[in-house]
């Protein structure tokens, strides 16, 4: 058995694909007989971030987080994410000499040029330093891998993703709000937030209905701007399983995004994709079939949303199956750095 420490600045009650990556992936190593404790902000006094309250901050984690990792003893730490925690972390492994993995799960410097004009160089700086030590990098994609290599990072090591295909399926009971819109519909899922670039979906002149399916900042700004629009909030588990499988296309409008967990939940629901051809949609569809075809990849997002309805949804589930967390968490425990422990 090896016990697994996980430090995450993004854990519930948040709601978006790192959490939920690392909640099945600690799921899948627990069943695989090891102890994984996952140290989350949940854990310790936090506040709001600053343009963005629905995530919380650890406030000075360091002292509570040294004691944490000490009692539980870990023979691999991972740090998830660049916050306080992450730093906090980080900063317990330097000082005791220990080694440990890091991951690039999401394109920070993006996501703060869109809320402040802070230079892309900067950031990208600071994220080499935070992840310079780590013993692996883990990346989600080719693309990803390619793109931190030109800006000077250095051992980098794949994690791919996987899809709860028992969950995520073609379903026939819409949920009510489904029932009596106009189609074909055209769902979105995820965080309301400007750097997912929600509204280059929501100008689209498309037929039928458009769904937002998730919670965040823009949300109601979104929701004043485009009253035609549903905005059905944060769903979880079967709910939200069942929303992914009553839209006609997913619509996944990011540019920004590393990976995009929601593509492969859609697919599985056997609800084809349209999206733009950047990376994280064109890393996941890379392998798809051309004929019949999952998923649609243009500059124009519109159109790719016309060319996208009436793909095969057999197709979508098909594909979809390629994708399991067991291999995802087979990658995630083959790249961890071992701490060595007294017998």
């Amino acid at each position: 058995m090896t016990r697994i420490a996980i430090v995450t600045d993004a854990w519930h009650p948040q709601v978006n694909g790192v959490v939920r990556t690392m909640e099945r992936t600690r799921d899948v190593l627990i069943s695989r007989g090891h102890e994984v404790e996952v140290i989350g902000p949940d854990r310790f006094r936090s506040l709001p971030c600053p343009s963005y309250p629905e995530i919380r901050l650890a406030v000075f984690p360091g002292r509570k987080l040294a004691r944490l990792l000490d009692e539980f003893a870990p023979h691999s730490i991972h740090i998830t994410t660049e916050g306080p925690l992450g730093y906090a972390a980080r900063r317990y492994c330097l000082k005791r000499g220990l080694a440990f993995t890091t991951c690039y799960h999401t394109r920070f410097p993006e996501y703060v040029r869109a809320r402040a004009r802070v230079p892309l160089a900067l950031s990208y700086a600071l994220l080499r330093r935070f992840h310079g030590k780590a013993a692996k990098v883990m990346v989600a994609t080719p693309s990803i891998e390619r793109e931190l290599q030109a800006r000077g990072f250095q051992n980098l090591a794949r994690w791919s993703r996987g899809v709860d295909t028992s969950l995520f399926r073609p379903r026939n009971d819409r949920p009510d709000e489904f029932v009596t819109l106009p189609g074909p519909i055209w769902l979105y899922v995820g965080r309301v937030a400007v750097e997912k670039n929600i509204e280059a979906f929501l100008a689209l002149d498309l037929p039928g209905s458009k769904v937002v399916v998730g919670d965040g900042p823009q949300r109601q700004q979104l929701a004043a701007q485009w009253p035609d629009v549903r905005f059905l909030g944060a769903r979880e588990g079967d709910d939200l399983a069942r929303c992914f499988a009553a839209g006609d296309v997913f619509v996944f409008p990011s540019r920004t995004d590393t990976f995009g967990l929601v593509i492969l939940e859609a697919l599985a629901s056997g609800v084809p994709v349209a999206a733009y051809p950047v990376p994280g949609p064109m890393d996941v569809l890379a392998d798809a079939p051309q004929n019949p075809p999952v998923g649609v990849l243009l500059e124009d997002l519109g159109e790719a949303c016309r060319q996208a309805l009436g793909l095969a949804g057999e197709s979508c589930r098909a594909f979809a199956e390629r994708f399991s967390w067991d291999a995802s968490t087979r990658q995630f425990y083959e790249n961890l750095a071992p701490i060595p422990r007294p017998a």
